[in-house]
């Protein structure tokens, strides 16, 4: 290679194998099927991949996940779907049921899913209110998931989110 010029790392370090592996523990136990399977397909991915002298990081880690005292309640919308409007920018029009089990229509430009322990959470612009809302993911009665893209890059309403939670701090 000319000078200048490094290879990337070609192999995980231990350390890297383990935070890779614990991660996808997690993603296994409290995602959607569909992460889950993946999850569980890339732990197998990397235990196939790494040198033999590795492979205890991945089968025999020392650290796991523990599998959340609850499981989440199932969701009413297909989070695959959910996860390709947020990347494409494009609007989701929800009927919902809040915590007082009122009903509404919303829709909203999808910002992000948070993973929490026992519930999802999508995190959106809401046309209605005009701000940002958190809508539980299995309080969703119902889903259509629209062509019309929102005006902004996601990469754009993403920092707007992240700069309107800083300013609640």
């Amino acid at each position: 290679l000319d000078q200048g010029f490094d290879l990337p790392p070609l192999m995980l370090t231990p350390d890297e194998i383990e935070a890779a592996v614990l991660g996808a523990q997690l993603v296994a136990s409290r995602g959607d099927p569909s992460l889950a399977r993946a999850a569980q397909d890339l732990i197998a991915k990397i235990g196939a991949s790494v040198p033999e002298r590795l492979r205890p990081y991945v089968l025999e880690p020392a650290g796991r996940a523990v599998p959340g005292w609850r499981t989440a309640p199932p969701d009413q919308l297909d989070m695959a779907q959910v996860r390709a409007a947020i990347r494409a920018g494009r609007k989701i029009t929800l009927h919902y049921r809040d915590e007082q089990d009122r009903e509404s229509r919303r829709t909203v430009w999808p910002v992000t899913v948070g993973y929490h322990e026992t519930v999802r959470m999508l995190v959106a612009w809401c046309e209605l209110r005009t701000d940002f809302r958190n809508f539980r993911t299995d309080r969703v009665i119902a889903a259509e998931f629209i062509e019309d893209r929102y005006p902004d890059r996601p990469s754009l309403l993403r920092a707007r989110w992240r700069k309107a939670l800083d300013e609640e701090r």
